[in-house]
């Protein structure tokens, strides 16, 4: 056969060649990949902030601990009540969970018992973690990475509700207490911690003054509350300047000058 009658195949292009993406060269597109597609959508469906729940995936409805997966469910609902009756274009303090069941559910479950829209920033685990059904279909993302995931929790995020949980509550939770604390963000964020019993037994935060390794005036980064209405004042309260925002946009990365040495 004459090489002139040989069939020819093009080669794939390089963003469809899903031995490339997949592969350790391709990782850096893949990251890219999971902040851009969250940014594209936010704003094609108009989400410009959020109020986000953290708790634990293991709190059921008919638990022992199942108060606290009805109270993140009417919370979540006051929140978007309130929320949809802001004078704004845009949809305001959208509630954004981790997607999973337990508080997650109850989150996306009570916002959209007021029929709001609701964020679940899903993640791939070992023990497939399924996005529970009560988040809203487009605005339903699954991560790969967990930093992307949380750079997506707190990027549009105006507050942050953590109810009882464990290791994956705490990781967030100090995360965020940690960029509230050294103010990487140029913006405040209302943090309240539900269930102060809970937390209060958890994590010894007056011990941690004590011995130095915070300051007295990082204790005010947060706030307790027992009860949804409770909850709702602190965040209202919290959420007053930016209520004000007629252009409500995501957080920008605060950059923190250093003085060179030997300057004043």
């Amino acid at each position: 056969m004459d090489s002139s009658d040989t069939p020819r195949r093009n080669a794939p292009l390089a963003y469809k060649d899903a031995s490339f993406i997949d592969g350790d060269d391709g990782r850096p597109l893949r990251i890219l990949a999971e902040y851009l597609q969250p940014l594209e959508v936010f704003r094609r469906e108009r989400v410009h902030d959020t109020i986000v729940f953290f708790g634990s995936a293991r709190l059921r409805e008919d638990g022992p601990l199942g108060r606290y997966y009805a109270e993140a469910r009417e919370l979540a609902r006051l929140v978007t009540a309130w929320s949809r009756s802001l004078p704004h274009a845009a949809h305001r303090f959208v509630v954004c969970s981790g997607g999973g069941g337990g508080i997650m559910e109850a989150a996306n479950r009570g916002a959209a018992d007021a029929g709001g829209k609701t964020i679940g920033l899903n993640i791939g685990l070992p023990h497939e973690q399924r996005p529970n059904a009560f988040i809203t279909p487009e605005l339903l993302f699954e991560f790969h990475y967990f930093f992307m995931r949380k750079l997506w929790f707190m990027h549009p995020a105006r507050a942050l509700v953590a109810f009882p949980g464990g290791f994956g509550t705490l990781d967030e939770l100090f995360e965020t207490l940690t960029l509230a604390q050294t103010r990487k963000l140029p913006r405040d964020i209302v943090i309240v911690l539900y269930g102060s019993s809970y937390w209060r037994e958890v994590i010894d935060f007056d011990a941690m003054v004590r011995h130095g390794t915070i300051s007295p005036e990082d204790v005010a980064l947060f706030q307790f509350a027992d009860d949804p209405q409770a909850a709702l004042g602190i965040l209202q309260r919290g959420l007053t300047l930016e209520m004000a925002e007629k252009t409500p946009a995501f957080a920008q990365t605060r950059t923190v000058r250093h003085p060179r040495a030997g300057s004043p």
